[in-house]
């Protein structure tokens, strides 16, 4: 191949037949050629310099060639150029871009828009100063009168505006105004194009802006907003959901543009979250939610709930092509296919009262018109309450009355309806609570699996006051029903109803807690059941109704008679899983939860899975480095729940933990850990540098001084709001550390206070409520350890430092906190005058002293 300036650069003949023969038995479904030989000699000739102008010449010039050769070339061009392009020579670059710009307007459909992706490739690469004649060339096609002309440029302009729409709202030199301005006229004037194409690509490059709002979209909006009325009853479903979707950002981001037609795009979008295409009215319904969330009176929408409900509620029956009614089918004798297996991640531990959630996205299909329609019933009741049951409860008694199996969508719809509701209309059916209960529990056992399934999610739903009534005897027996009634469902051959059953029981337990306690020996032979028969997707589910249980009931669990139905399963489990099978992580995080339920009573078990943590956590560490030698891919996931568990063990050992650090060496590795670039195992490491504090502290002493460093440092990282779960536990583990080694903190301590008092003083301003807590809880801990180096500064922070104290929970945390009040106004006290009066509300703010 021959390498030469643009102008006079031609293709070898022989190069040129050689590639488009290796194209043609690359896309050819009946070449016997070896593909991945044919992409490696590809990938050969991609390293002489004027192999892309072999490309772009097949694409652009190629007429003799199919459309698919022409195809292929164009696309391997694309994602050459990716890579390749601030490699190449000026003057390649230029001959590829100006093959390019004459293929915009191709009779070809599919050329024209492989050509768009790669002129978006270059602007990305070389961005759009570096080829000002695009603009002109755009401009020239879109005022053309060839449609060929027109698609191509609009297009390839949607692309770039979809990928990066922010080079289209910045200064080009030679230009009086942003590139922007000059296409946004032609884009409005599209909307009233007799072309589909060009009518949907216009607004969909429109719609990219609603965000970024440049100011020449901004000073057009009521322009903007004309051709969104003209659009909005569009023949074509793909116009309408642009449309859609547009009303929808708009409400989202800028409601004030929409307040003067608010109610015109209320009756609009009424209209269309029951269009006959399904996507149309699913862009629709997206807008009720945002609605309520925006800063727009909620009278505007009151008027219309009439209308509304029944929309949302008829949304809410199963859609005939409806993914979920084939997976009701699954029978827990099939096996679970990879892809049902989807990945899931683990939260690192968090000290704190703000511990996050870990919610699972639900695990069956796909956002569809059914959810966004209960999602947005959902928000409602919360919004208006228990105004909207006129509304509601004929239809729900309609549908629940509907009788014969055809019915069934229509009695399934009626109970997701009441789940939905069950939160934000709670006062007005708290009165029939017994007889919604009542209703629902013959429905656990009903014919339809998505029956069964959709009434153990709306008991779950109803689970908190289920337990609240617990208390008299007809209100234990229901909950005794419900209960019973979810476990039963808990062994049903279905898939999909094991999974709700499992998910809404853990819900129950998280409710009941302690009131499980009684029943606990049928809860784990129903649970341990469950485990020895569910396929691999649902036993992540039923580790996690596991834990949840030992977190509910605590040192209740630790009788023999539990453990000897719910440990040999589980240690079986254990020893059968590798220390690369995802499937660990969970049982990893099971054993956290009951590590800590059994305190002491966890050390028959405690050896042989605290070596494994370590080895896991050693594997890890070379994996990183060097995969080969460690025999498994790094992934920090087993890393942050073996540190999670370490936790676990040693909040439940208590001191008993220490034989085992002591005869490990996870001091090294965890001081390794609380280095590591990754954000999650710092987060998780430090929380066991903390727990370990508490309880064996002269393990930690050897490297006192590391451990400190580290610690301090995730306080003055400059990214600290990307990484404030880290600095919590950072923060959290210095104020262990202090009340333990004492004087021997001294060297940190104006490093971490300078960190600490900026927190205080921007605690109003939104920061994470147990990053205050532990700030100030930390605080006090050091001047109860060190006051003569704390108490000189304390002008600067104990006005913010009393209000935070005053707003932290009673616990031994905040007695230690108030010591160091103490010792600094006892070393200082001038300068704590100016702060008597919040002192005395800190103060004020206990409730119960523990007495020592």
């Amino acid at each position: 191949m021959a390498a030469a300036g643009s102008a006079s650069w031609q293709p070898q003949e022989e190069g040129l037949k050689e590639i488009c023969g290796l194209l043609e038995q690359q896309i050819s479904p009946y070449s016997s050629a070896d593909k991945s030989q044919i992409w490696q000699q590809l990938q050969h000739y991609s390293q002489f310099p004027d192999f892309n102008n072999y490309l772009v010449f097949i694409l652009a010039r190629a007429e003799g060639k199919s459309g698919e050769i022409r195809q292929a070339a164009g696309l391997l061009l694309k994602n050459n150029l990716r890579t390749a392009y601030k490699l190449m020579s000026p003057a390649h670059q230029q001959y590829i871009k100006s093959e390019l710009l004459p293929c915009l307007g191709a009779a070809d459909k599919h050329i024209r828009s492989t050509v768009g992706t790669i002129v978006t490739v270059v602007v990305q690469q070389g961005g759009i100063l570096g080829w000002p004649e695009l603009l002109q060339a755009l401009v020239n096609c879109l005022d053309s009168s060839d449609l060929n002309h027109m698609e191509g440029a609009m297009d390839a302009l949607s692309k770039i505006c979809e990928d990066i729409p922010q080079v289209l709202d910045s200064d080009m030199p030679g230009l009086a105004e942003r590139p922007i301005k000059i296409f946004l006229p032609r884009l409005f004037q599209f909307f009233q194009s007799p072309h589909t194409s060009l009518r949907k690509l216009s607004l969909d490059s429109v719609n990219q802006y609603i965000m970024l709002m440049p100011s020449a979209l901004y000073t057009s909006m009521d322009k903007f907003l004309q051709g969104l009325f003209v659009l909005a009853n569009d023949p074509a479903a793909e116009v309408r959901k642009l449309v859609c979707a547009a009303f929808v950002q708009l409400i989202e981001i800028h409601p004030s543009f929409l307040e003067p037609h608010l109610k015109n795009v209320i009756e609009y979008m009424l209209q269309v979250s029951k269009d006959t295409d399904d996507e149309v009215a699913l862009e629709a319904c997206e807008f009720w939610s945002v609605y309520c969330d925006a800063q727009l009176p909620y009278e505007s929408l009151r008027e219309f709930l009439p209308r509304l409900i029944p929309i949302l509620l008829s949304n809410m029956v199963y859609a005939d092509d409806d993914e979920s009614l084939v997976d009701a089918e699954e029978d827990e004798s099939l096996p679970d296919r990879d892809q049902d297996l989807k990945p899931r991640f683990h939260t690192p531990r968090f000290h704190g009262s703000d511990d996050a959630e870990d919610d699972d996205d639900d695990s069956y299909g796909i956002w569809n018109l059914r959810k966004c329609s209960a999602a947005a019933l959902d928000v409602l009741s919360n919004v208006f309450g228990d105004e909207i049951l006129p509304a509601l409860m004929p239809i729900i008694e309609a549908k629940l009355s509907a009788s014969g199996d055809e019915a069934w969508k229509d009695r399934e719809a009626a109970v997701l309806t009441l789940g939905a509701i069950a939160e934000g209309c709670i006062n007005g059916l708290y009165p029939h609570l017994s007889e919604i209960v009542a209703f629902l529990i013959p429905l656990l056992d009903d014919k339809f699996a998505l029956i069964r399934s959709i009434s153990c999610w709306t008991l779950s739903r109803f689970s908190k006051y289920i337990v609240q009534d617990s208390g008299n005897k007809k209100g234990y027996e229901q909950f005794d029903s419900v209960l019973t009634g979810l476990l039963r469902r808990i062994l049903d051959t279905n898939k999909r109803v094991q999974e709700a059953a499992c998910s809404a029981f853990a819900t129950l337990e998280e409710e009941a807690a302690e009131e499980l306690a009684p029943r606990l020996e049928v809860i784990l032979q129903h649970l341990m059941c469950a485990f020895g028969k569910y396929q691999r997707r649902n036993l992540r589910i039923v580790y996690d109704a596991i834990g949840t249980l030992a977190d509910a009931v605590g040192e209740k669990l630790n009788q023999p008679v539990y453990l000897e139905i719910l440990m040999p399963p589980l240690i079986a489990k254990w020893q059968q899983v590798s220390n690369s099978d995802k499937d660990l992580l969970r049982l990893l995080e099971c054993f956290t939860s009951i590590a800590q339920a059994l305190g002491t009573g966890f050390s028959q078990f405690d050896q042989p899975v605290f070596q494994r943590c370590i080895n896991i956590i050693q594997t890890q560490q070379l994996a990183k480095v060097d995969p080969i030698s460690a025999g498994v891919q790094y992934d920090k996931e087993f890393i942050v729940c073996s540190l999670d568990l370490l936790s676990g063990l040693t909040e439940g050992l208590q001191g008993g933990i220490e034989s085992l650090v002591a005869q490990s060496n996870l001091r090294d590795l965890l001081l390794q850990c609380c280095m590591d670039d990754d954000s999650d195992v710092r987060q998780s490491a430090f929380a066991l540098v903390g727990d370990l504090a508490k309880v064996c502290p002269v393990h930690l002493r050897p490297r006192l001084s590391e451990f400190l460093d580290v610690a301090t440092n995730q306080l003055t990282t400059p990214k600290l709001n990307e990484t404030i779960a880290v600095a919590n536990n950072a923060c959290w583990a210095i104020g262990e550390l202090a009340i333990k080694v004492r004087q021997e903190i001294s060297p940190v301590v104006m490093t971490v206070i300078s960190c600490l008092v900026p927190i205080l003083q921007h605690a109003e301003q939104g920061v994470n409520k147990s990053v205050v807590e532990n700030t100030a809880i930390t605080l006090g801990r050091l001047a109860w350890v060190c006051p003569d180096l704390v108490s000189p500064h304390m002008e600067h922070f104990m006005q913010p430092w009393c209000i935070s104290l005053s707003m932290i929970r009673d616990d031994i945390e905040k007695e230690d906190a108030f010591r160091g009040l103490c010792a600094v106004v006892r070393a200082n006290p001038s300068a704590a005058l100016s702060s008597l009066v919040l002192m005395c509300k800190a103060i004020a703010s206990w409730d119960e002293w523990r007495t020592t």
